[in-house]
């Protein structure tokens, strides 16, 4: 981006917690400190209740400094909509970034696009978690197109995301009557999700176990985020359970708010005989305690039965921390296999001889001093120079 630009980015963000908030923070500090003016517009109402699985939306940290965030959009009231896109499109910003997570949301981004962008000047790029969920619902299919054909360009995390769009914009067009204009393809761009680097420096796991009441001197490989049916915590205790004698000082740490059944959890361990091996911290882990779980660990888990991709990678990287992932979505793409940890089949089986491979044979340090090397790819500013190629290839097209 050659000169500074005014941006707005229209997504969750303080006083909302989690992951996506953390991210379009972290985003917009890293457009501010490379010159741009910046502004988010959040959610006064982010899921009405009865969607929303877990204990409480909102963050009790305090709100992050210098940053400029206005609560405006509420998700089930399309006056609000309305209301924003009149005011980007008096106020008209060079780019309106839309993050764009679930098809909930599609109906107020469209409409929000679509009338900013009546000023003839702005134009609107989506940031792209998932586009086809990790658990499907007609609304996808039903809001998803609508949010694409008003979207001016798209920037995805993962290559698995772009190829999902391109999926929907081509049943969009399927039949269009306008033949040239149905050739054409908008512009997207794969950019790796950035390394979140804000979460303090790395703890040793002396100092880490005690404050979290653990005994250093076991091994702990942790499994962190909030627990839903697609992350594959079943498929991890399972491979626990086939490596609990080879592995005698091998502990399972789970930390992160259950979304779904915790008891079937525990049934499960039970039934595997682990009960004196897991740890189950069911409960949302505010910024300030992650480097106390990622230094405890000495192996990230995620056994996904389906991704894209993961901020808890990110934030792996970050501690400096080798990951065991399933080969699903990006996550491959991040994690090369057998040089920083592993990518294996989404199968028990295939876990646990990752697990006893990393610690039968010393892995740690080899793959630590890899990642180390590794991380330096995912910087912020690589993020924001992929918006600003994408915006001119957006402007070129629209010429």
């Amino acid at each position: 981006m050659s000169k500074p630009l005014n941006i707005v980015i229209v997504g969750t963000a303080y006083p909302f917690r989690g992951g996506l908030a953390t991210f379009n923070q972290r985003l917009a500090q890293q457009f501010m400190d490379e010159g741009h003016k910046v502004e988010i517009i959040t959610f006064t109402t982010q899921y009405p209740s009865f969607l929303f699985p877990g204990k409480t939306q909102l963050s009790n940290e305090q709100p992050p400094e210098g940053l400029t965030i206005r609560r405006a959009v509420n998700s089930c009231n399309p006056l609000s909509w309305w209301r924003v896109g009149q005011q980007l499109m008096k106020q008209k910003p060079d780019l309106v970034i839309c993050c764009y997570w679930m098809a909930f949301f599609a109906p107020a981004y469209a409409t929000i696009e679509r009338i900013a962008k009546r000023n003839g000047h702005t134009k609107c790029i989506a940031l792209v978690h998932n586009m086809i969920p990790h658990e499907p619902s007609v609304l996808d299919k039903m809001f998803a197109p609508r949010f694409i054909r008003q979207t001016d360009g798209f920037v995805a995390l993962s290559q698995s995301v772009v190829n999902d769009i391109e999926k929907i914009e081509i049943r969009n067009q399927h039949g269009s009557s306008d033949r040239k204009k149905s050739e054409i393809r908008k512009p997207k761009a794969f950019s790796p999700h950035p390394i979140y680097d804000h979460y303090g420096e790395r703890m040793s796991k002396a100092e880490a176990c005690e404050a979290l009441g653990l005994d250093a001197q076991l091994d702990y490989m942790l499994f962190f985020g909030l627990v839903r049916a697609y992350k594959g915590l079943d498929l991890l205790i399972n491979a626990f359970a086939k490596v609990k004698d080879e592995l005698p000082q091998l502990r399972l740490l789970i930390a992160g708010e259950f979304y779904e059944d915790e008891q079937k959890y525990r049934e499960q361990i039970a039934a595997a005989g682990l009960n004196e091996r897991v740890i189950v911290h069911n409960e949302f882990i505010a910024d300030a305690d992650l480097r106390k779980y990622f230094g405890a660990a000495s192996l990230i888990v995620q056994p996904y039965k389906s991704a894209t991709q993961s901020g808890v990678t990110q934030v792996a990287f970050h501690f400096e921390k080798p990951m065991l992932v399933t080969d699903v979505g990006g996550l491959a793409e991040i994690v090369h296999h057998g040089k920083m940890g592993y990518a294996v089949q989404p199968e028990a089986g295939a876990i646990a001889e990752a697990l006893s491979d990393y610690y039968s044979n010393a892995r740690q340090e080899p793959f630590t001093e890899y990642l180390k090397k590794e991380k330096t790819k995912y910087a912020w500013s690589k993020m924001t120079g992929v918006f600003g190629r994408l915006l001119d290839a957006v402007r070129t097209q629209d010429r």
